[in-house]
């Protein structure tokens, strides 16, 4: 029979969610065989593993560091609402984001250890989702948070006046794109096939009417706009005209900023 190690008692432990103790006791009846082990448990009503159960919830936590030249932003899933607000469960996905902005590892062996423990203790499938790092040591890192729900998260990094980007532009540019759902930063962003597919059925329809082709296509390049308007985040209307009435490449150039890049994360979505 092969040594049962601390390493083999944890991972059954985030398998099945049961007790130090038992998994090692398990453990030795399995001859350290793990998936044995999580068949003996079975046996014994533990009915599937945890790791089998789908982690739809949860929450997004961010880091910046003090000098706002890196950000982090970790999402960290579960499998119930209720977990997800629990206080170790948030500790966990607070450790996770220091952990990533500390060394490009949201998953290192403290936040291992972590995972492992709230598994025990709630019973739930704890697991770390979709991860991003900025590192802007010329410019500025911003993170967002959507406070009320917890589940979205922004990162940004400017390059320009950064002095600029202070803690209440990254709050309105943040909430833009946590609201807007920009499928990205530039028209380049934008599958080509998808502004040719746009541009041809523009240029149809208005042929359609009756246009000649000249004009059908100026009529065609002006629906494009509307089109980029909708998806791109420079091209699209601010979503606060209170703060600023015009798209958000004036709002950055007004300041003299520069978005280089932007993450958006979600909790459940791709």
């Amino acid at each position: 029979m092969s040594a049962i190690t601390a390493a083999m008692v944890n991972e059954l432990r985030a398998k099945t969610g049961q007790a130090m103790m038992t998994c090692k006791q398990v453990l030795v009846e399995a001859e350290g065989d793990i998936q044995k082990a999580i068949d003996i448990f079975r046996k014994r009503g533990v009915k599937a593993s945890l790791a089998e159960r789908t982690a739809t919830e949860g929450r997004v936590v961010g880091a910046v560091s003090p000098d706002g030249k890196a950000g982090a932003l970790v999402e960290i899933n579960c499998n119930t609402d209720f977990t997800a607000k629990s206080e170790p469960f948030l500790a966990l996905g607070a450790k996770a984001a220091q952990a990533l902005l500390a060394s490009g590892s949201a998953e290192d062996a403290a936040v291992k250890a972590s995972a492992t423990e709230v598994a025990q203790q709630t019973g739930e499938n704890i697991v770390i989702g979709k991860t991003a790092r900025f590192e802007n040591p010329s410019g500025k890192v911003g993170l967002y948070l959507y406070g009320i729900t917890g589940k979205i998260g922004v990162l940004m990094s400017f390059s320009g006046n950064v002095a600029k980007a202070d803690d209440e532009l990254i709050k309105q540019l943040g909430g833009h794109i946590a609201f807007a759902r920009p499928a990205g930063l530039t028209r380049d962003a934008v599958p080509a096939e998808l502004v040719a597919k746009e541009r041809e059925l523009a240029v149809e329809a208005a042929k359609a009417t009756g246009k000649p082709q000249q004009i059908a296509e100026k009529i065609a390049e002006g629906k494009l706009n509307s089109f980029f308007a909708e998806r791109v985040l420079l091209d699209q209307e601010f979503f606060n005209a209170q703060v600023f009435k015009g798209n958000v490449s004036n709002f950055l150039k007004e300041r003299g900023l520069t978005l280089d890049k932007y993450v958006r994360i979600e909790v459940g979505q791709a």
